[in-house]
């Protein structure tokens, strides 16, 4: 299938009509990963409650807020559906830190691709093998690199379909969905995290600062991105 054809028959569809057309077309190799942030809980919510057939899953670092973990457990209580978790590979990391220590990602942009691609690149590209589309709750306004985006994209490096289905939502628009419909949310987005990933590579942003900015806030270049969504 063409991006246009598929795009075609997306036209003018809500989101929720727009996942059960992906979850029939790719039926059975559709995946959604979240990793319990505000938007992600977000298509949770409408993948869960429409009953679609697409496969949920969340990659577990091994360095997770306990606030995400406590998300993980609400959401699973709240909808009674399963979440698969992705581990990265254990020797990996025991090569990882015993080489470099615990906070190697601190001393170089190059160290820190290293831990991102253990705990996440990697494990990723395990979930996603012999998908055919992936979901994800990226936005156009969270930052430079992913303004650049579509909301339906062909990913030629990872031979899929990459579908956003709040790329022109707003963070308000996201956090009236979540009061609204009384879905579980990270107690840190009060507390000024906008973007959560890990603990030691995210921190708090001020009113009016980039939404990407509380990750790896001592990188000066470059887009802040694990790698998950660079091609």
């Amino acid at each position: 299938m063409k991006l246009k054809e598929l795009s075609d028959q997306l036209t003018g569809k809500t989101i929720e009509e727009r996942l059960e057309t992906l979850a029939t077309v790719f039926k059975g190799k559709i995946i959604f990963t979240t990793s319990f942030g505000i938007e992600d809980q977000v298509i949770t919510h409408k993948i869960f409650t429409n009953n679609l057939d697409i496969k949920v899953i969340t990659l577990d670092t091994g360095r997770l807020f306990p606030e995400t973990y406590e998300v993980f457990s609400d959401t699973i209580l709240k909808y009674k559906k399963k979440i698969n978790v992705y581990f990265p590979d254990y020797l990996s990391v025991e090569e990882l830190v015993t080489e470099k220590g615990p906070y190697s990602f601190f001393d170089s942009r190059e160290n820190r691709e290293e831990c991102c691609k253990i705990r996440k690149v990697i494990p990723l590209s395990r979930a996603l093998a012999g998908m055919e589309c992936w979901i994800s709750g990226i936005r156009a306004s969270q930052s430079d690199n992913r303004a650049n985006m579509s909301d339906l994209e062909y990913d030629t490096d990872k031979k899929l379909f990459k579908f956003h289905p709040l790329f022109d939502w707003t963070f308000e628009d996201v956090e009236n969905y979540i009061k609204e419909h009384n879905i579980p949310y990270n107690a840190l987005h009060d507390k000024g995290y906008l973007s959560i990933g890990c603990e030691p590579c995210t921190r708090a942003v001020l009113k009016g600062q980039d939404f990407r900015s509380g990750r790896w806030w001592w990188e000066n270049d470059g887009p802040k991105e694990c790698g998950c969504h660079l091609k």
